[in-house]
């Protein structure tokens, strides 16, 4: 999941190293059996890896057991930061060169930690066949990429779904959604279970501001882009990302959703948990939230509909050696272990999170069987990856600023898409 970043506004510039070849590190040889090739056993340092979700130590703690019977003398320490302060911690060890041996990132702040050398490629890993990127979905390793160069290894996904209260659905006289299922028909859903159970405050779906869930998968339904290739100009202002943008307008216009100012004070995701919207455009993280509410008992996942093409944005975090690590050799043989099937299927069965290991992810399909969970899996073969650039703070505050006009319809939306493309490319152009 990646909230509108706390991007890192200004990284200590360095020039980007060449790609280095790291001593082999300890493959994969079949689940479970994760074997030394060239790394010495006897390798002795200690390190820090830095995270920032508590929830996610236990599985963390399991994957080091297993790493230290491997190499018992590396040390490692768990950093756990809040979300709220990770980032400007970042920026600050980033500036002295003391970041983290091995640390967490998301699309959102790789490529600024990338560009300016503080990060190590994989480059050697991969050589020596130690990681192995065709295990890992093909969007996320293009994410972890700057400049034909992989820096970053996934550690898990998330895709993007409709989380459907079939209750509702039953309740309006609406029959569940197929999961060939178009634009026209979820907009039909949404209008008829809104008319329908009106008397109680209940709408079919709802809007919001989150364009990982909502506008930019719509955006990429319609044919479109919210950043062209080589990520230097803004594609809003295109007929395709008007048209995923208008979406969402409509959806609030013809009373579908709640109205901007209802969704500001009351989240989407709140609204659907407390029984008040029959289907939200959600992640695949939603699953514990969901599953511990008083909806879970009537939620089912479903794909996205369909516009002019099947998409869904995919995202997910990767771990990172620091270039400046003085432990380095023993951080990239952490890192290598993390990236194999063993340590990734740890974290699947303990349900931290969906591993990106292809193969690893039953456990979290399993962890509610009724909800059709597999929704989320069968998304990688339609998945893009999340927008980003260099600098995708300074355009995801654009979004944040600029669009609800749109959405609430206080102005047109090729208006407010010409105005985010111009400043979208003014700040593009400063990187």
């Amino acid at each position: 999941m990646v909230a509108t970043a706390a991007v890192p506004s200004s990284v200590a510039s360095a020039s980007s190293p060449p790609p280095r070849s790291p001593p082999a590190a300890a493959p994969v040889a079949g689940r479970h059996r994760w074997r030394v090739r060239r790394r010495p056993k006897d390798l002795k340092a200690e390190i820090t890896y830095g995270v920032w979700d508590q929830a996610q130590v236990e599985a963390i703690d399991a994957n080091i057991e297993a790493f230290n019977k491997v190499y018992p003398d590396i040390t490692v320490n768990v950093n756990v930061t809040p979300w709220a302060s990770y980032w400007s911690k970042l920026q600050t060890q980033a500036s002295s060169d003391t970041l983290p041996d091995l640390f967490w990132l998301n699309g959102p702040n790789f490529q600024v930690y990338a560009a300016n050398g503080k990060i190590e490629p994989i480059t050697g890993a991969v050589k020596a066949g130690d990681i192995d990127p065709k295990n890992y979905p093909e969007a996320l390793n293009e994410l972890y990429s700057l400049d034909d160069t992989q820096y970053g290894v996934p550690k898990d996904f998330d895709t993007v779904g409709v989380w459907v209260n079939t209750a509702l659905f039953e309740q309006a006289g609406v029959a569940l959604p197929a999961d060939d299922w178009t634009w026209d028909d979820f907009d039909t859903a949404a209008q008829t279970i809104s008319t329908n159970l009106k008397d109680q405050g209940v709408y079919g779906a709802a809007g919001g501001m989150d364009g990982q869930t909502t506008y930019y998968n719509t955006i990429l339904q319609a044919g479109g882009e919210v950043i062209n290739a080589d990520q230097t100009e803004s594609e809003y202002d295109s007929p395709e990302a008007q048209e995923g943008l208008q979406f969402w307008t409509d959806l609030i216009a013809n009373g579908s959703s709640p109205s901007m100012q209802q969704l500001t004070d009351t989240p989407a995701d709140q609204w659907f948990t407390s029984g008040k919207v029959a289907m939200y455009w959600g992640g695949s993280w939603l699953r514990p939230l969901v599953g511990e509410s008083d909806v879970a008992a009537t939620t089912q996942a479903f794909p996205l509909p369909t516009g002019k093409e099947q998409a869904t944005v995919i995202h997910g975090v990767s771990n990172v050696v620091a270039a400046a690590s003085k432990n380095k050799q023993a951080a990239q043989a952490l890192q290598v272990f993390l990236a194999s099937e063993e340590a990734q299927q740890q974290q699947g069965d303990l349900g931290a999170v969906i591993p990106a290991f292809t193969g690893t992810q039953q456990s979290f399909v399993d962890s509610y069987p009724t909800m059709n969970l597999q929704v989320f899996l069968d998304a990688l073969d339609y998945a893009k990856p999340l927008p980003v650039s260099e600098n995708t703070a300074a355009w995801n505050a654009l979004e944040v600023e600029l669009l609800p006009d749109a959405f609430s319809g206080d102005k047109p939306v090729a208006d407010v898409a010409k105005d985010i493309a111009e400043q979208m490319n003014a700040a593009l152009a400063k990187k």
